[in-house]
């Protein structure tokens, strides 16, 4: 039994744990694992007929060169937001050109090309590790034939089949901690402090983050907000605070009112452009709304660099354990999954039959900008 591993999208802490145990169970089960290199990119550019794009685009992993690989964040694999199905004329490999209409923008779909990378590679089952856009395309080519056994990554936590997804622990924590620190500089200045948290579709993260450190507003993907109403909030938060500051939570793609969320650059093969920048605007509204000094902080990467936490690491290394599991009992095309508390599997098919954001009925005043959280029984560990 052959194994591929590959780690797509964003990095979160908790995937060198988790590739790391993946290739310790693997062996001793007497599988091989091949690591896939800057994820879908690594099958796209393998040129089955030039040696020198193949150590550039797959090692194998064996117990030795893992050894230490978890005792950092990221991935030692790299990662990519590369989608073999739809590749623009700018980023398809030299060797695939003569495959594309010159003068074409595309995308193509090179997914052939993939197909026939893993089946020259020997490959048995395919281990995508990553979020909804990495594992939509694990979906296609297990539509396509290839077996797969994916596992859910994302700090936003918003893949739908699963109750939590790696990273996410860690980027609540993190942002916690950053939230309290800043409370120093708010406070000694007197000032309305405005936190950016990612979150492009789904504000699970500012409003855990928000619900846990006690934050006095907290605007998320799901729900437009009104400046004017914001502003007036936050100076009765700063009004009651004895140390005369308030705290407000928003996540990147949160946006006002007719608004939409902010985005620069250029989208990637999954059609998404970086977003950045709602926390900036909403503190210029606020500074001529209030006449009030805002701080503004991006947290951003911070969410997502160095070592998991506890609970990411756990559940990145049961994550793995479940994988081969799955493998061994013949299982195929499924997806890891936490579900009720519980480690499971479900279909890979459910990624893409559905959407999960915050249930704003149940988690979220839409009047007052801030976490309605009451009845907690029977919810999942992160409300979510």
């Amino acid at each position: 039994m052959r194994i591929g591993v590959l780690t797509g999208g964003g990095d979160v802490p908790g995937l060198n744990p988790c590739i790391k145990m993946l290739v310790h169970r693997a062996i001793e089960e007497g599988f091989e694992v091949l690591g896939i290199r800057r994820g879908w990119a690594g099958l796209l550019e393998y040129d089955l007929d030039d040696p020198e794009t193949h150590a550039k685009c797959i090692t194998p992993l064996d117990k030795l060169n893992t050894r230490t690989v978890d005792r950092s964040g990221g991935t030692f694999l790299h990662t990519s937001r590369t989608h073999p199905g739809k590749v623009r004329s700018a980023k398809v490999p030299a060797f695939l050109k003569h495959l594309v209409q010159e003068g074409v923008e595309g995308p193509f779909d090179f997914t052939p090309h993939v197909l026939d990378v893993i089946n020259r590679l020997g490959i048995d089952i395919l281990i995508p590790i990553g979020g909804d856009d990495t594992l939509s395309y694990g979906e296609r080519l297990a539509r396509e034939g290839v077996p797969i056994v994916a596992i859910p990554k994302t700090m936003d936590n918003d893949i739908f089949g699963t109750d939590y997804c790696i990273g996410f622990s860690t980027a609540v924590t993190r942002s916690v901690e950053f939230i309290h620190q800043l409370r120093t500089s708010a406070g000694s200045h007197e000032r309305i402090a405005i936190v950016e948290l990612f979150g492009r579709n789904s504000g699970e993260t500012s409003l855990l983050a928000s619900y846990l450190a006690g934050v006095d507003r907290a605007l998320i993907s799901e729900v437009p907000f009104d400046p004017l109403r914001v502003a007036e909030k936050i100076m009765s938060d700063k009004r009651s605070n004895p140390s005369n500051y308030a705290m407000i939570t928003v996540s990147e793609g949160a946006h006002m009112t007719g608004g939409t969320p902010v985005e620069f650059g250029e989208a990637d093969a999954y059609g998404h452009k970086k977003l950045g920048g709602i926390g900036h605007i909403l503190g210029e509204a606020l500074k001529q709304l209030t006449a009030e000094d805002v701080l503004n902080q991006q947290v951003s990467y911070l969410m997502r660099s160095g070592a998991p936490d506890s609970l990411d690491l756990m559940v990145a290394v049961n994550f793995a354990n479940v994988a081969i599991n799955i493998i061994k009992g013949g299982e195929r095309n499924r997806l890891v999954a936490l579900r009720n508390g519980t480690y499971a599997s479900v279909p890979i098919t459910l990624i893409t039959q559905g959407l999960k954001r915050v249930d704003v009925e149940e988690l979220y005043d839409k009047e007052n900008y801030r976490p309605k959280i009451r009845h907690v029984e029977g919810k999942p560990m992160f409300l979510y």
